[in-house]
């Protein structure tokens, strides 16, 4: 969840359970958009719920592991601010899921790494390389082909979806920035659970806001339960871990597993098929950022959709 220099103990030749880590991690984080669609709630509530319940569960684990002790002073104004990119990111993502295909939003969305290289070399003087910047081009391209180079911006649904995962790309991209300036010497999950509970609270008013407020139907509760567990709480636990075990590389490559899940899900259990067009733009994109890992960038920060 952040993107702090801390001291970690890297394993130094990866185990079976450093890597399973990884990647339950990116498979859980992949969940939200199933969990968006199957309930059809607001997604002010969904979103609430998702960080809320997460914190909840996060201060549990802290207070059981006797690592509380961070939590008794109010937490530096970046990391409020990067709580409250999180909310944004997460209400616009599950927006997008609602008006266009899982893989168009999940993609848009892992843009932003993209997004924040460029503004980072704008901004803090981070040069770009010649590969990277290869590798940029690359993933803006394989974003066209999945979108077959043509976009309908004339009303419609799926460009509605768009201009929401649109926003959640922005969201996100501010929330990596922010990542970088969050104190050097903050215990990782103690960071991630002020993120969520600031979350939780910059989201609240818009969802109380709503016609229903935060009611729902006996059936939506487990699901709801369930965003809070598994996004919201056990997948960035064990991507925390994991961030702690492996070489950022490794990790930053595993992590592309999110986006790979996110379409199966879609295909799966949503019928959101593929042609051989977008289906080549998805693993131009997955590609690139996978290469872009493996160049040994600073440590990302966790995905939060």
């Amino acid at each position: 969840m952040t993107d702090q220099t801390l001291s970690r103990s890297l394993d130094d030749t990866p185990s079976a359970a450093s890597l399973l880590l990884a990647v339950v991690a990116a498979v859980g984080m992949a969940t939200m958009g199933v969990i968006s669609r199957i309930t059809g709630l607001p997604a002010e509530s969904i979103t609430f719920y998702r960080l809320g319940i997460g914190a909840a569960c996060l201060l549990g684990y802290l207070l059981l592991t006797g690592r509380a002790a961070g939590l008794r002073a109010l937490p530096a104004r970046s990391v409020m601010v990067s709580g409250a990119l999180l909310a944004a990111f997460v209400l616009c993502y599950v927006q997008a899921m609602s008006y266009t295909r899982m893989a168009n939003a999940i993609l848009m969305v892992y843009l932003a790494p993209v997004c924040a290289s460029v503004v980072a070399h704008v901004l803090f003087g981070e040069k770009l390389g010649p590969r990277q910047t290869a590798l940029i081009g690359a993933a803006l391209l394989g974003f066209a082909m999945m979108q077959e180079f043509r976009l309908d911006l004339v009303g419609g649904r799926d460009a509605l979806g768009l201009g929401f995962a649109l926003l959640a790309m922005l969201a996100y991209t501010g929330f990596i920035l922010c990542n970088r300036r969050l104190p050097r010497d903050m215990d990782d999950a103690t960071c991630a659970f002020w993120q969520l509970a600031v979350g939780a609270l910059v989201i609240l008013p818009f969802a109380l806001g709503q016609p229903q407020g935060l009611a729902a139907a006996p059936w939506q509760w487990p699901w709801l339960l369930a965003a809070g567990v598994v996004p919201g709480f056990l997948a960035l636990l064990c991507a925390v871990m994991a961030i702690n075990r492996l070489p950022t590389a490794l990790y930053g490559t595993l992590a592309y597993c999110e986006p790979v899940a996110v379409v199966i899900f879609g295909w799966t259990l949503f019928g959101e098929t593929l042609g051989p067009l977008p289906l080549a733009g998805c693993a131009l994109i997955l590609a690139s950022g996978m290469v872009q890992a493996s160049l040994g960038a600073p440590r990302p920060a966790t995905s939060p959709s």
